[in-house]
């Protein structure tokens, strides 16, 4: 058992910098590399790439992010835990040893796990009595479950901590949650079992903090101004060891900066109850935290509580909710409030005029320079400019399309200084909604499996 491992945390969404992974990799010392893609909403995009494309429905980014890193993490030894799989984990499997064979990299062990999308299964769970009901407002997934796009089960770090069991370096997930990418290399090297709640927890609390990527190094941080060199910003590297203490940090010689603060404003982040943290593998104690400076850029963490975790796992399911149209339009000039304003006015009556009429829960109005971000917090001024959103939602695509005519016309036949246009008519797409539920874990079965280039 090795005393310390390092676990770098190079993504934290589906869209994040390709630097941060290639700069951890190349910066300075990793053990692992862990990268998170996936969030409520991506799996339903994922889930409609796929029904266009079968070959699809995987984080692209994570092959195009290999393409410029595999060499480098093949001869370091680092080990890449990813749940780029999204909705098509053995898609991304495929086009990761592809890759591979085409660089030349010969016995690159590259694992999947799957096992968490359950679209398939759902009118078989509903036929054998699981409700799964919305867990926020206890309606029967009977009431949208012939409208779902995607269905995933959030499993733990037991998983990761299997497939890296089975050799592989590279492993590739579906919707693992975030800290089990960082719980899953701790559970295989450190050999916690099922019952290490404090470890569990710890490990928890580790990835809850990492699993933003750069906004524990001070991204998005309050006190911005005291935060050097955005541009090289590094981001987050955990020190784990194997009683569960674990040290913030990041390479070397990078932007941004570690501290109690900014290590404390991501626990905070999407927090619900802190005694009880719940999790596929344990619930932590966020509150037994003790966290302090241990010199430039190390903040300390230690003495994480758990307990054991629920019997049922969170099952996230999105469903298509109708449709939605959004435009904007620049309004300058003297009044830009009070024309904006009119412009609105106009839009609305227009299409009243021509029988189309939304109710005031269907549409949406902004005014984007004028306050609209803190409305009611900050007093709003009268700027020399504002942009005006304005949309529309509702079950009938051709009535949001014909909202979407109506926008541009302003430019013409509505009062002076609107412009900003350039990106025509809106057009309606789809809302997709949430539906958060609980299923048994019984009902969960997950699989590896590791193939070689």
């Amino acid at each position: 058992m090795r005393d310390k491992i390092n676990i770098g945390y190079g993504q934290g969404f589906w869209g994040d910098s390709i630097l941060g992974p290639v700069r951890l990799v190349s910066e300075g010392p990793l053990d692992y590399l862990a990268l998170d893609y996936l969030a409520e909403v991506t799996m339903s995009i994922m889930q409609k790439l796929k029904g266009r494309d079968p070959a699809a429905g995987y984080a692209t980014d994570f092959v195009q992010m290999l393409d410029r890193t595999l060499p480098e993490i093949h001869e370091k030894g680092i080990k890449v835990i990813a749940n780029a799989g999204g909705v098509n984990p053995d898609g991304c499997l495929q086009a990761v040893l592809e890759l591979a064979r085409k660089k030349g990299i010969k016995g690159l062990k590259v694992g999947v796990i799957d096992g968490d999308d359950i679209l398939a299964r759902i009118p078989e769970l509903a036929k054998n009595g699981h409700a799964m009901k919305n867990m926020d407002d206890g309606r029967p997934l009977s009431e949208i479950q012939d409208k779902l796009l995607s269905a995933n089960a959030y499993i733990g770090a037991f998983a990761v901590a299997e497939c890296l069991a089975a050799g592989a370096q590279i492993v590739i997930a579906g919707r693992v949650t975030d800290p089990a990418l960082v719980g899953g290399p701790l559970i295989h090297e450190f050999g916690w079992s099922p019952e290490d709640y404090d470890k569990l927890a710890a490990s928890t609390v580790a990835g809850h903090i990492a699993e933003c990527g750069a906004q524990c190094t001070g991204g998005n941080y309050t006190n911005w101004r005291e935060v050097n060199d955005f541009v090289r910003i590094g981001y987050p590297v955990i020190e784990a060891q194997p009683d569960g203490t674990f040290v913030v940090t990041k390479h070397d010689g990078t932007g941004g900066m570690v501290t109690r603060n900014t290590v404390v404003s991501q626990l905070l982040y999407e927090m619900g109850d802190p005694n009880r943290y719940l999790g596929p593998d344990c619930a932590a104690d966020f509150t037994s935290a003790v966290v302090e400076e241990i010199g430039k850029d190390r903040v300390q963490v230690s003495g994480v509580k758990g307990s054991a975790p629920t019997d049922t796992y969170k099952v996230s399911l999105s469903y298509q909710n109708g449709y939605k149209a959004v435009g904007q339009l620049t309004v300058a000039g003297p009044d830009a409030i009070e024309k904006a304003k009119l412009c609105a006015d106009i839009v609305w009556g227009r299409l009243a005029l021509d029988g189309c009429e939304f109710t005031d829960e269907e549409k949406m109005v902004e005014f984007v320079g004028a306050g609209v971000t803190h409305a009611g917090i900050l007093e709003s001024t009268n700027p020399p400019e504002v942009v005006m959103r304005i949309g529309v939602k509702s079950a009938d695509k051709a009535k949001v399309n014909r909202f979407g005519s109506e926008v541009v016309p302003l430019v013409t036949s509505g009062p002076p200084g609107v412009t900003g246009f350039a990106g025509g008519r809106p057009k309606a797409t789809d809302i997709v909604g949430y539906w958060p539920a609980l299923l048994e874990k019984s009902q969960v079965q997950t699989r590896v499996r590791v193939e070689e280039s």
